[in-house]
Formats: C-alpha cells, sequence, structure tokens
C-alpha cells in the first residue's frame, strides 16, 4: 500500500511535537487531526457530513463544535470560536466545509497533486469519480496479498480492505471519491519531505 505505516508513525510523533509549540488555531487543529494518521482530516470530513443534516454542506457554530467533539478534537470554546471565524468568512454564520477540508488539508505541490490524480484516474475505471470494487479488478492484484494466499480472505475481502484504508473509518461505504483520495494522500504527503521520493512512491505504487 502507498501509505506505508513507517510514514504514520513518523508523521503521528512530528505532528504531536509541532503541536506543542503551535498556536496558530488552523495548523492547531490541522496538527491534531495528522496525530491521527493519514485518515485523520479524511475522518473529521465525513464527521462533519454526517453532522450536516439539511444536507447544504454548511455548519454552523453549534454543529461546528460537536463536529470536533464528536471527532475526539477537544478545543476550548475560545479556540474553537476564533477558528469558527476564520473560516465564517462572510460573517454569516455558517461555514462550507467543503472549504474547510480543503484549507485544512496540508500544503502539496502542484506536481504532488498532478500525481496523485493521475493514480486516482487509473483507479477510476469508469471515470464516474468515484473508486469501487469492480474499478479495482484488474488494476490491483489481491493474489499477492498474504491473507489471499493462505486462503484467510477472498479476493473480495482484499478488494475491501484496500478500500477501507482510504474510506473513512467511520462510515466505510465500500467506495472513495476524488475528496476521500486526495485527503488520504495529503496526510501521507504530510509525512515525506521530499517531493521527489513522494512521486516516486506513488509511480512505483500505482505503476504509473
Amino acid at each position: 500500500m502507498a501509505g506505508t505505516s513507517r510514514h504514520d508513525r513518523e508523521m503521528v510523533e512530528k505532528a504531536k511535537r509541532q503541536l506543542q509549540e503551535c498556536d496558530d488555531p488552523v495548523e492547531r487543529l490541522r496538527l491534531q487531526c495528522l496525530t491521527r494518521g493519514s485518515s485523520g482530516i479524511k475522518g473529521l470530513g465525513r464527521t462533519f457530513k454526517i453532522m450536516d443534516d439539511d444536507e447544504n454542506r454548511s455548519l454552523d457554530f453549534k454543529e461546528f463544535t460537536k463536529g470536533l467533539n464528536d471527532f475526539g478534537l477537544f478545543m476550548d470554546k475560545k479556540e474553537t470560536a476564533a477558528l469558527f471565524q476564520l473560516f465564517d468568512r462572510d460573517g454569516n454564520g455558517t461555514i462550507d466545509f467543503d472549504e474547510f477540508l480543503i484549507t485544512l488539508r496540508p500544503p502539496m505541490s502542484k506536481a504532488r497533486k498532478d500525481v496523485i490524480m493521475q493514480a486516482f484516474r487509473k483507479l477510476d475505471k469508469t471515470g464516474d469519480g468515484v473508486i469501487t470494487i469492480e474499478d479495482l479488478q484488474g488494476v490491483y492484484n489481491p493474489k499477492y496479498h498474504p491473507k489471499y494466499q493462505n486462503g484467510e480472505w477472498t479476493e473480495e475481502q482484499v478488494f475491501r480492505t484496500f478500500l477501507d484504508s482510504f474510506d473513512t473509518p467511520y462510515d466505510k461505504d465500500g467506495k472513495v471519491t476524488k475528496d476521500e483520495f486526495v485527503n488520504y494522500y495529503c496526510g501521507v504527503s504530510a509525512s515525506i519531505d521530499s517531493d521527489v521520493y513522494f512521486i516516486l512512491m506513488m509511480r512505483n505504487a500505482w505503476r504509473l
């Protein structure tokens, strides 16, 4: 898998260290997400999605606070209010959570974004903007998976587990959207300093 557990561990440790010295509210929230590993930012996004009852893709202050708490990110009221105001750019009392997540993603170079999108397009065989088990067949070979080799898992279980690593932890639906894929690799990218190494890793992982 393209996001290695070693990188994840290193990133979690780095984020924890940086968190102790960080005062910027947006960066603090980003680092708190990264202490959850590669899927941290993606998981926060899905938590907000669940809370958006009227599905208008925006959150008021109460929903925002509850979303942070439900995800286990506890900030004091003053810090939460400061954070909310930063994202509520037009001052109308709500924030657009798509914009919120894009701002929260660790910055990435154009070269990194390009190679992530190349991988997504390769996996999304049907071109409908979502990766499913059907898309993976013929692109990802489950036969090398140790649990498939020893008869413990079927092909379908290997595919499902593979998709779960990109899917959001609290709402695994066996489908990976472009946003979930990018959010996942934003987390991986945060653990790798070199563009060259990140691109090489992606090319090797997905045979691009």
